[in-house]
C-alpha cells in the first residue's frame, strides 16, 4: 500500500500550507503528494491527472476536504467512484472522519459514507456557486461606482487620417504606422476599417445632401 494525498487551491496565490502541514503530520512522502492550482469546477487538472494514472489498488489517498476534491456535485460523486470502485483505492477526508472508506466496509458503513458525501458535494457545489454570485455583485457594484474592467481603449491620434495617407503612398511601414499610434499591428487594422468606414458614411452623407440641396444654390 502507497499513501497518497491530493491538495488544491484555487489560484497561484493562495497558500497550501494548511493541507502541506496535515499531509506531513499523516507521513506522506513529498514525492506522494500532489498539488493543482485551479478551480474546483472540474477535474481536467495536470496532477491530478497525474496522480490518478499513478494510483494502484490498495493505495491510500487523502484529502483535507471534500471541497479540495472538487465542488462540482456530480463530478465529485463520480470521481469518487472511479478512486473507489474501478481505481480499489482508500480515501481518506481528514476534515470528515465519516468520509474514510478503509472503516466500517459493511453495507451500513457504505450508505452513511455515499449519504456525506452526498451532503459535502452539494455543500461544495453551493459554496462555488455562492462565489460566483458573489462575484458578479461585485463587479455589477463596481460597475455602478464607475470602476473599468477589461484593457483600456487606446485613442486614436489626431493625425491619424494624415498618417494613414502617408501609409497608403507607402511612405511608411504598417509597423512605423503602428508605433507612431501605440498600436498592435492588430489594432491599427481594427482602426482602419473603422476609419474607411465612416470615410465612406461621410461620403454618403455628402451625397445625399447633393442630391436632396435645392436648385439654384
Amino acid at each position: 500500500m502507497k499513501k497518497y494525498g491530493y491538495i488544491r487551491v484555487s489560484s497561484a496565490d493562495q497558500n497550501e500550507d494548511r493541507q502541506l502541514l496535515a499531509m506531513q503530520e499523516l507521513k506522506v512522502s513529498p514525492d506522494c503528494i500532489f498539488i493543482d492550482k485551479k478551480s474546483g469546477k472540474d477535474f481536467d487538472r495536470p496532477d491530478y491527472q497525474k496522480m490518478i494514472e499513478l494510483l494502484k489498488p490498495g493505495d491510500l489517498l487523502y484529502v483535507k476536504s471534500i471541497d479540495r476534491l472538487g465542488r462540482n456535485y456530480e463530478d465529485i460523486q463520480n470521481q469518487w467512484r472511479i478512486l473507489t470502485k474501478e481505481k480499489d483505492v482508500d480515501i481518506v477526508v481528514i476534515d470528515m472522519p465519516l468520509l474514510d472508506t478503509r472503516r466500517e466496509k459493511n453495507l451500513l458503513g457504505t450508505f452513511i459514507a455515499d449519504l456525506v458525501l452526498q451532503v459535502l458535494s452539494f455543500v461544495a457545489q453551493s459554496e462555488r456557486e455562492n462565489i460566483k454570485q458573489r462575484q458578479r455583485e461585485g463587479i455589477a457594484i463596481a460597475k455602478a461606482r464607475g470602476v473599468k474592467f477589461g484593457r483600456p481603449v487606446l485613442s486614436t491620434p489626431d493625425n491619424f487620417e494624415e498618417l494613414v495617407k502617408k501609409w497608403e503612398r507607402h511612405q511608411i511601414s504598417t509597423e512605423e504606422l503602428a508605433k507612431l499610434c501605440k498600436f498592435s499591428p492588430a489594432t491599427f487594422y481594427n482602426r482602419l476599417r473603422e476609419y474607411d468606414l465612416l470615410k465612406a458614411k461621410i461620403e454618403r452623407q455628402k451625397s445625399v445632401l447633393f442630391w436632396i440641396r435645392p436648385k439654384g444654390h
